[in-house]
């Protein structure tokens, strides 16, 4: 694929996370009756559920703006990995989590070719 068409396949997937994450923080930031009886079910207060709703929008921006962009993808993923920790210990369906996961890591792995190369290991070597 041509860089062109990675960057516009990146920037997609990122505005389809980003809409995800912005209607998952802004149900937790609006404790509608849905998520009060959600947070309930999972242990949060409503408190610490609107909390966990403001980190998820601030790591969703760091996502988004390019210059911030890896540091957002590791708060991103690590909240992922907690909402699927969370689904499992209470034995809620993690299905929806892990798929969010796994585009999460594809969209990265676009955006952020490094990423790939450090977890293969390849690593540049100096010229001199």
């Amino acid at each position: 694929m041509s860089k062109k068409t990675l960057r516009i396949l990146g920037w997609s997937l990122t505005t389809i996370l980003s809409l995800l994450f912005i209607f998952s923080a802004s149900a937790k930031l609006s404790m509608n009756e849905m998520a009060v009886a959600q947070s309930s079910s999972m242990g949060f207060s409503p408190s610490a559920y609107r909390m966990i709703g403001v980190v998820e929008i601030l790591s969703l921006i760091l996502f988004i703006i390019p210059r911030t962009g890896t540091l957002g993808a590791f708060l991103l993923s690590a909240y992922m990995g907690g909402a699927i920790a969370t689904h499992l210990q209470h034995q809620q369906p993690a299905g929806i989590a892990v798929a969010v996961q796994i585009l999460l890591w594809i969209t990265i792995v676009i955006r952020f070719p490094e990423f790939l190369e450090r977890l293969k290991g390849f690593r540049k070597q100096p010229t001199e």
